[in-house]
């Protein structure tokens, strides 16, 4: 199956395996004379953050960088549980990766 986004991908990931949609949240920071803007997403009850800021005009970009974090995070999850593949999780012990809170990069 094809998809268009990595929202639409994490959406039916969460449909696939019976869990509760994901719920999108969008954050800003202000800085200077302009705002800078990110978004994180919850699944499964943790809060995965996108992994940079961005400009207002570019809001999906945020939503599209915090579905792709927190798929790549269902991934590993399930790679440690089940034990397939040969990929280990980030935080050992067999727990799942929790993603930590974004830090501003070079030009958002």
């Amino acid at each position: 199956m094809a998809y268009q986004t990595w929202q639409d991908k994490l959406e039916d990931t969460c449909r696939e395996w019976n869990i509760a949609a994901p719920i999108f949240q969008i954050v800003s920071d202000r800085r200077g004379g302009r705002t800078a803007w990110s978004s994180t997403v919850t699944v499964y009850g943790t809060a995965h953050s996108a992994r940079f800021w961005y400009d207002g005009k570019n809001l999906n970009n945020a939503r599209e960088d915090a579905a792709e974090v927190a798929l790549l995070w269902l991934g590993q999850s399930t790679a440690t549980t089940t034990g397939g593949g040969g990929a280990t999780s980030a935080s050992g012990g067999g727990s799942s990766p929790v993603s930590s809170p974004s830090t501003s990069r070079g030009g958002w």
